[in-house]
């Protein structure tokens, strides 16, 4: 694996919640909170988006110091302002791929081939592949060079149906996520609505919500160095 600790985080371009009228994009604290965690253990932090550019951005909360620190980070901003493209990236530069959440993911990152290419190549080159709460949308069509999916037989966490429920949403996304994993053969497990849950499996680690950002960065950290360590 490359000599640079390097984690590249996917984030939404969709910036519309179905036909509500109401904004959407990649969910601020899920990226802030694993960037937080990654960055303290040492490790570097690109972004990519499907379209490139400056991404929508849903949520956000600059009373969160995590929150505020990555928006203010100068690094952070400039990448933020430019995304990089999937095609512009080498995967061979990252030793893992982290998908960000927020409603945004369950149109655009599903169908995606330049972001399922990319994360299939960091996983078959002994990587890790990360997601948390809508995320894990990129994981449904995610299939190995040998036509399995990548989640096939594997304990993974994501937006629940109960917790999509709960928001209202069940009529407005495109698909139950929950539901798609389990019929890629993924063992879906979870806490109760809303609470932190984070499922390492191997080189898959996924989390269910929100509250679970900082549990899911700081278990790549630790899958990361492990890794390295073996």
């Amino acid at each position: 694996m490359n000599a640079a600790r390097k984690v590249l985080f996917v984030l939404t371009s969709h910036d519309t919640l179905g036909e509500t009228g109401r904004a959407t994009g990649f969910y601020l604290p899920e990226a802030a909170h694993p960037w937080k965690a990654l960055t303290d253990a040492g490790f570097e932090v690109d972004l990519v988006s499907v379209k490139g550019g400056r991404p929508s951005m849903d949520g956000g909360d600059t009373s969160d110091v995590v929150q505020l620190a990555f928006l203010e980070d100068a690094r952070m901003a400039a990448k933020l302002e430019n995304t990089l493209r999937p095609e512009e990236i080498t995967p061979g530069d990252y030793e893992a791929i982290l998908f960000v959440g927020g409603h945004g993911t369950m149109w655009d990152f599903p169908n995606n081939a330049g972001l399922t290419g990319i994360a299939r190549d960091i996983y078959e080159a002994g990587g890790v592949v990360a997601a948390v709460c809508h995320g894990p949308a990129a994981l449904v069509n995610l299939t190995l060079s040998d036509g399995t999916y990548l989640v096939a037989g594997k304990n993974v966490a994501a937006f629940t149906n109960a917790e999509e429920e709960a928001a209202e949403l069940v009529d407005v996304v495109p698909f139950s996520l929950q539901s798609k994993l389990e019929e890629r053969g993924a063992k879906h497990t979870s806490a109760p609505n809303f609470e932190a849950h984070v499922v390492v499996d191997g080189r898959l680690v996924t989390g269910q919500n929100p509250a679970s950002a900082t549990t899911l960065g700081q278990a790549l950290a630790t899958t990361l160095t492990e890794l390295r360590a073996a």
